[in-house]
C-alpha cells in the first residue's frame, strides 16, 4: 500500500512540474514593434493564449480557449511573431502567428501539422499552409499491404484557402479544419497513387 501511495505522490508530482513548466513558458519580444518589450504565453487556467502588447498598453489580447492542451504545449519565437505548438505522442501541429501593423491585431499567417501514423506509419507524413498566399504543401506516405511496403506520395502542391483568423478568434477548429481538409486531399491523392500502381 506505501509503495502505491509513494508512486501516486510521484505521479501527481511529475504533472505538477509538467504544468508548472508550461506556466513559465513565455516569450519576451516586442513582436508590434514599437521597440518595447512584450510578452506572449499560455494562461494554463484558461487554456489560452495570452498577449501582452505595449502598444495596448499591455491589456490581455487572448485566443479562445483550447481544449486540448498538453504538457508539451509551448510557445516559440518566430521572425516578426510567433509559434503555438501542441504535441501529442504521434501527431502534432504549429501555429505561425504575426501582428498586422495595418489592423494592429495579431493574426494566424501559417499552419503546419505532422503525423507518425499506426505502427507501419501508414498515413505518416507533414503539411503545411501559408494562410497570406493559400500555398499548401504535404508529404505524405501510405502502407500498402499487398506489397507491405510504405509508399511515398508525391509532394502535394496546391492551394488552401481560410479566411483571415486572428488570435482572439483562434481555436481548435481552426486546426481541426486544416485536418480535415488535409485529410481530403491525402485520400485523394493516395488513390490516385494507387490506381498508378495496379
Amino acid at each position: 500500500m506505501k509503495k502505491h501511495t509513494e508512486t501516486l505522490f510521484l505521479l501527481i508530482a511529475l504533472i505538477f512540474i509538467s504544468f508548472s513548466a508550461i506556466a513559465q513558458n513565455e516569450l519576451k519580444m516586442d513582436i508590434d514593434f514599437d521597440g518595447v518589450t512584450d510578452t506572449i504565453f499560455i494562461d494554463t487556467e484558461k487554456s489560452t493564449i495570452v498577449c501582452l502588447l505595449s502598444s495596448k498598453n499591455f491589456k490581455r489580447v487572448e485566443s479562445n480557449p483550447i481544449e486540448i492542451l498538453n504538457p508539451q504545449s509551448r510557445i516559440t519565437d518566430a521572425r516578426n511573431g510567433f509559434y503555438f505548438e501542441n504535441e501529442w505522442m504521434t501527431a502534432g501541429y504549429s501555429n505561425q502567428f504575426r501582428y498586422d501593423k495595418k489592423l494592429k491585431r495579431i493574426r494566424l499567417i501559417g499552419m503546419s501539422r505532422y503525423e507518425f501514423g499506426n505502427a507501419a506509419n501508414d498515413g505518416s507524413g507533414e503539411s503545411s499552409v501559408n494562410l497570406l498566399t493559400g500555398d499548401y504543401l504535404g508529404n505524405w506516405n501510405y502502407y500498402d499491404n499487398w506489397k507491405e511496403e510504405l509508399i511515398k506520395i508525391p509532394e502535394i502542391k496546391t492551394k488552401m484557402h481560410f479566411n483571415k483568423i486572428y488570435l482572439e478568434n483562434f481555436e481548435e477548429e481552426v486546426y481541426f479544419d486544416f485536418a480535415t481538409k488535409c485529410s481530403k486531399l491525402y485520400y485523394r491523392y493516395r488513390e490516385i497513387v494507387r490506381n498508378k500502381r495496379k
